[in-house]
């Protein structure tokens, strides 16, 4: 598969427009979300994804219905394109009843069964072992399935990151790790916590297939997965992808980010996934002016469907505060 930097082919260009679709209507949901937490409709802590649209949507393009996904508290896109409806995302960060998770777990704790997505994790690396045991269930099952597990670089300096590596090459599981490497953990910049800042390096200690990949290139990201997931369903084994990205935005909403310089932002942006890819399919002669329009127009109108949803909808009455504390479901 070619990337942005060289030719899309007419053979590509069905590929990329959808993957720009994608990309899109993440970043439109995202923006719309930092657009309603200033309004004060969304509360809590508020994590978005610009920026970082390439890693999602190349990755999970690649999984089948039955594969899991688990992913970290900045996974609105993540679930987004894993099938979970743009308005039950949104009425769950609204706190309403019919949100994904009934308006309990908010922006970071996104979950929903019907489309194996196993969060939203609000703990750094907490994700990691949750993989390996969803992993480790489908290998004793003899189930032919896939678990994709995102995570943040902050991660590796967690004793989780090491133990689920470990585990999951030692048993042989049937788990794709991707490492979201967006430079900084939260405001810690990588080389400051890691004397080896090679993610995949590190990985490939543990005997994992592990290799890097330009998280900004959405066609390579999604020729990278492709060849992991595969490699993973062939019973080749756990794999890791190193998936250099940048996040334009802060942390979250609360972070004043001093801790990096506007220039190297800058220099960033000068990368949009989205731009990238629009401009590769226009050198291409493969995305039309009116094609463009209609692919924005199409995002568009799922958000602002999806905020009329969330808008409408009502939070849980009091009565039920409790419920859930104790499983509803009989004896099996």
């Amino acid at each position: 598969m070619t990337g942005v930097a060289g030719r899309i082919s007419a053979d590509q260009a069905a590929l990329a427009r959808h993957l720009l679709l994608q990309m899109l209507r993440v970043r439109r949901l995202e923006e719309k979300c930092v657009e309603l937490y200033s309004e004060a409709k969304i509360r809590g802590f508020l994590h978005v994804y610009i920026g970082e649209e390439a890693v999602a949507a190349g990755v999970l393009d690649n999984l089948q219905g039955e594969d899991a996904v688990v992913a970290t508290y900045r996974e609105h896109g993540h679930a987004l394109l894993r099938g979970v409806p743009a308005g039950a995302i949104l009425a769950e960060m609204y706190g309403h009843v019919q949100g994904c998770c009934r308006g309990r777990g908010g922006s970071m704790h996104l979950f929903d069964a019907g489309t194996r997505f196993f969060g939203g994790n609000a703990i750094v690396a907490g994700g990691l072992p949750l993989a390996v045991g969803l992993a480790l269930a489908d290998k004793m099952a003899g189930r032919s399935r896939v678990t994709v597990c995102f995570f943040g670089e902050g991660a590796v300096a967690e004793g989780e990151f090491h133990e689920s590596l470990n585990l999951a090459a030692l048993w042989q599981l049937p788990v794709l790790f991707c490492c979201e490497n967006n430079l900084y953990a939260m405001g810690t910049a990588l080389g400051r916590s890691e004397s080896q800042t090679d993610i995949a390096l590190k990985a490939a200690g543990y005997e994992l297939a592990a290799w890097a990949v330009d998280g900004m290139d959405v066609l390579a990201v999604h020729e990278a997965a492709r060849r992991a997931v595969d490699a993973v369903r062939s019973g080749a084994g756990p794999h890791f992808l190193e998936l250099r990205t940048y996040r334009f935005r802060a942390h979250s909403m609360f972070d004043p980010e001093r801790y990096r310089e506007k220039a190297e932002v800058a220099h960033w942006l000068e990368r949009d996934p989205i731009t990238l890819l629009r401009n590769a399919l226009g050198d291409a002669d493969q995305l039309a002016e009116a094609q463009w329009t209609e692919l924005q127009r199409e995002a568009d109108a799922e958000v602002a469907a999806a905020v009329e949803f969330a808008e409408a909808g009502t939070p849980e009455p009091v009565e039920e505060l409790t419920r859930f504390v104790y499983s509803e479901r009989g004896p099996q």
